[in-house]
C-alpha cells in the first residue's frame, strides 16, 4: 500500500471542486490552489486550505511544473491530483512530483508518452491489435510529404495535430486545392497550443459516432472498462452533450469495443483512470482515435449510470488498492450538458463578466466551480458547469436535463444554456440519430431567440419598481415611464396602475398587455387571460429577465440618449477581453479586405481579426502577448481617401 494523506489539487474551478469533495468525503485532506484571477474562487473555500501560485496567466501558474512543486512543499502535502486540462497529461510533471517524493494520482509517465503522440500511439494500438484509422503518421513531415500522402489518402480527411486535443490543431479537408493552407493552418495552431507542429493524416470517416470507452486499470495488472460514453454531438470538435449508454451500441459493438479499450490500456502497462476514443461509422466497424491518459470532463455520466465514483477508485488505486474483478451493470441513462460563458449567436465567442445571481436546479447532478459574485475572466476554459441527468430510460434523462437548464440561472454573463435546450428538444437528437455531423447539420443557422411583448413588459415592471416600494402600494403615483434597451434594440415603456395588482403595460413596437402582477424577491408574475407566466429577475442598471430557459439582459437607460459615434469600417476593435497572439501588420502597410491583420485568444478560443475595407494601416494599439479588454481598439486604418 501506497500511503498519503493530504492532497494538493493541480487544477481549479469545476474538477477542483469535484476531486475535493469525493477526496475529503473518504479522510484525506485537501489544497487548492489558485492564480491571482482565482483569488477567492469556490475551490479555494472548497479546500481544507488553498496556496497562491502567480500571475493570472495560465503559463505562470497552473501550467509551472516549479509552482506547483513548491505549493505541495508549502502546504505539506503529500500527493497530488491533476484533474483533467493544463498539466495532467504531462509526463514531466509526473516524474517532478516523483521527484519530490509526491505520490501522483494518476498513469504512469511512460504511459502518458506513448499515448501523447497520436503518431506514435496510433503505430502502438495497431501492433497491438486495436484497430485505426487508415492514414499516415510517418516521421517525415515536409510539406510535399503530406501532401502527397493525403493525395494518395484521398478527400475527405483529417489533418491532426500529433500532440494535444481538444480540436486545437485539426483540420477537415473536403478538397485537394485545400491542402497546403489546411497544414500549414493546423501546423501554426498546434505549435501555439502545444509547442509541438507534428501532424498525422487520417480518412475522415463520414458521418461516424464519437464513443470513448471508459477504462481503469490498478498496480496489479487487472484493467477493466465501464461501459462507452457517446459524444458525437459537437462544435469544431469540442464537445458539448455527452451520454451514457450510447443509443447506436449494441451488446456485440460494446463487447468489442470494450475489449478493444482494455487491450489498447495494457499495452502500455497503463495505470488508474483512462479513455480510450474511437469512430463509430454507421456500418458498425469501430477505430481508435486516441487515449486521454486522465479523467475526463463528462466522466459524470459514467458514474451515474454505474453507481461508481471514479475520483474513489482513482484514489483508491494510487493507494495501492486492487479494482473489483468486474464492473457493475448499467442501470438507466444519463445525459450531461456543459455550460459555457459564451455567444452561441455570436460566433460562440467567450464572454466576461461577474456572475451577479448563480441558482442551480435540483433533482439533477451540477458540476460547477462557480459561486455568486464570481468573476468570469478571460485566462481560462469557458465551461462554467456541468449539468447531468439521470433517468430510468433515455428519454427521461433528456426531459430532465432540459427542465433542469431551464430552471438554472447565471446572470451577469452570457451562456449557451438555451442553444444546449435547442439541441435537447432537436427530433434528431431526441431520436438517438445524432452524429459528429449533427451540429454543422441541424443548428448550422439557428437563431436568436427575440423577448416577446410579455418579456419586455416583465423588464419595464422590474426597472420601474427601481423607483421604489410607493409605485407598488398605488398611492397616486399612476403611470411611470421607463426606456429598456435589449442589444441594438431600444424601446420606450409606460406602466400604469389600473387597480390593486393590475397594470396595463405599453411597449412600442407590441400591443399594450393588461396584466396581474405579483412579485416576490427574485421574480415577476404575469398573469394575462387566466395564464401566468413567472419571469425570474435580477439586476439595477443592467435587468437579467429569465424567459423559457433563456436570459435577456435588458439595459435601464435614461430616457434621452446623448448622441456619440463608435467605431465604423475604419476600426478593429476587440470582441472580447483576451490575449494577442499575433499582429501581421504595421502602420503604413496595405492590406485588403479580410486580410487577417491580428489574432487573438480568449478561452482557449482563436479568433482571426480582419480588415473590414481595403486601405492603409494608420495605427497598431498593440502587440503580441498583450492583454486586451473588450471592444479595445486594436488596428486603425487611414481614411479613405
Amino acid at each position: 500500500m501506497t500511503n498519503f494523506s493530504r492532497i494538493l489539487i493541480a487544477n481549479r474551478a469545476e474538477i477542483a471542486v469535484r476531486v475535493c469533495r469525493t477526496a475529503r468525503a473518504m479522510g484525506y485532506e485537501t489544497v487548492a490552489v489558485f492564480s491571482d484571477a482565482d483569488r477567492g474562487a469556490l475551490h479555494t473555500r472548497v479546500a481544507d486550505r488553498a496556496v497562491h501560485i502567480g500571475p493570472s496567466v495560465p503559463a505562470e501558474s497552473y501550467l509551472s511544473i516549479e509552482r506547483l512543486i513548491d505549493a505541495a512543499k508549502r502546504s505539506g502535502a503529500d500527493a497530488v491530483h491533476p484533474g483533467y486540462g493544463f498539466l495532467s497529461e504531462n509526463p514531466a510533471f509526473v516524474e517532478a512530483c516523483e521527484a519530490a517524493g509526491l505520490v501522483f494520482i494518476g498513469p504512469p509517465a511512460e504511459a502518458m508518452r506513448l499515448m501523447a503522440s497520436k503518431r506514435l500511439a496510433k503505430r502502438r494500438m495497431a501492433e497491438a491489435g486495436v484497430p485505426v484509422v487508415p492514414g499516415y503518421d510517418g516521421e517525415d513531415q515536409s510539406v510535399d510529404t503530406l501532401v502527397a500522402r493525403a493525395t494518395e489518402l484521398g478527400a475527405p480527411l483529417m489533418i491532426k495535430a500529433s500532440a494535444g486535443g481538444g480540436g486545437r490543431g485539426l483540420r477537415l479537408v473536403t478538397d485537394a486545392s485545400q491542402l497546403e493552407r489546411a497544414i500549414a493552418s493546423a501546423r501554426s495552431e498546434a505549435e501555439s497550443s502545444f509547442g509541438d507542429g507534428e501532424l498525422i493524416l487520417e480518412r475522415a470517416i463520414v458521418n461516424p459516432r464519437h464513443v470513448e470507452i471508459q477504462v481503469f486499470a490498478d498496480r496489479h495488472g487487472h484493467a477493466l472498462h465501464l461501459y462507452e460514453r457517446d459524444c458525437s454531438v459537437q462544435r469544431r470538435h469540442q464537445k458539448v452533450i455527452e451520454e451514457a449508454p450510447s443509443p447506436a451500441v449494441t451488446e456485440a459493438i460494446r463487447a468489442k469495443m470494450g475489449e478493444a479499450a482494455v487491450t489498447a490500456a495494457k499495452a502500455i502497462g497503463y495505470v488508474g483512470a483512462g479513455t480510450v476514443e474511437f469512430l463509430l461509422g454507421p456500418d458498425g466497424a469501430f477505430y481508435f482515435m486516441e487515449m486521454n491518459t486522465r479523467l475526463q470532463v463528462e466522466h459524470p455520466v459514467t458514474e451515474l449510470v454505474t453507481g461508481l465514483d471514479l475520483v474513489a477508485w482513482q484514489l483508491d488505486v494510487a493507494a495501492g488498492r486492487a479494482l473489483p474483478a468486474e464492473a457493475p451493470p448499467i442501470s438507466g441513462h444519463a445525459i450531461e450538458a456543459r455550460l459555457y460563458a459564451e455567444d452561441p449567436y455570436d460566433g460562440f465567442l467567450p464572454q466576461v463578466g461577474v456572475a451577479s445571481r448563480v441558482a442551480w436546479p435540483d433533482g439533477v447532478r451540477v458540476d460547477h466551480g462557480l459561486a455568486q459574485g464570481q468573476g468570469v475572466t478571460a485566462f481560462y476554459d469557458a465551461m462554467l458547469a456541468k449539468v447531468i441527468a439521470h433517468g430510468r430510460d433515455r428519454d427521461e434523462a433528456r426531459r430532465k436535463l432540459v427542465h433542469a437548464l431551464r430552471r438554472l440561472r447565471v446572470d451577469g454573463v452570457v451562456t449557451n444554456r438555451r442553444y444546449l435546450t435547442a439541441i435537447l428538444e432537436h427530433e434528431v437528437f431526441a431520436s438517438g440519430g445524432a452524429t459528429t455531423a449533427f451540429i454543422p447539420t441541424h443548428l448550422k443557422d439557428a437563431a436568436r431567440p427575440e423577448p416577446t411583448a410579455l418579456t419586455w413588459s416583465a423588464a419595464a415592471l422590474a426597472a420601474v419598481r427601481r423607483d421604489g416600494d410607493t409605485f407598488w402600494r398605488s398611492n397616486g403615483w399612476q403611470i411611470v415611464p421607463a426606456r429598456l434597451a435589449w442589444r441594438d434594440d431600444v424601446r420606450r415603456a409606460w406602466v400604469e396602475v389600473k387597480r390593486d395588482g393590475v397594470f396595463e403595460i405599453r411597449v412600442d413596437g407590441f400591443e399594450p398587455v393588461t396584466a396581474t402582477a405579483r412579485l416576490d424577491a427574485e421574480a415577476i408574475e404575469l398573469e394575462v387571460d387566466g395564464v401566468v407566466r413567472r419571469f425570474p429577475v435580477s439586476g439595477d442598471g443592467v435587468l437579467y429577465v429569465d424567459d423559457d430557459g433563456e436570459t435577456f439582459a435588458f439595459e435601464v437607460r435614461p430616457h434621452s440618449d446623448a448622441v456619440g459615434g463608435g467605431p465604423g469600417e475604419d476600426a478593429v476593435i476587440a470582441p472580447m477581453a483576451g490575449r494577442v497572439i499575433e499582429v501581421r501588420v504595421a502602420p503604413g502597410d496595405a492590406v485588403k479586405k479580410n486580410d487577417i491583420l491580428v489574432i487573438l485568444e480568449a478561452m482557449k478560443m482563436q479568433l482571426e481579426l480582419t480588415a473590414p475595407r481595403d486601405g492603409t494601416v494608420a495605427s497598431v494599439g498593440v502587440a503580441a502577448s498583450d492583454q486586451v479588454d473588450n471592444k479595445q481598439l486594436l488596428v486603425e486604418l487611414a481614411e479613405d481617401s
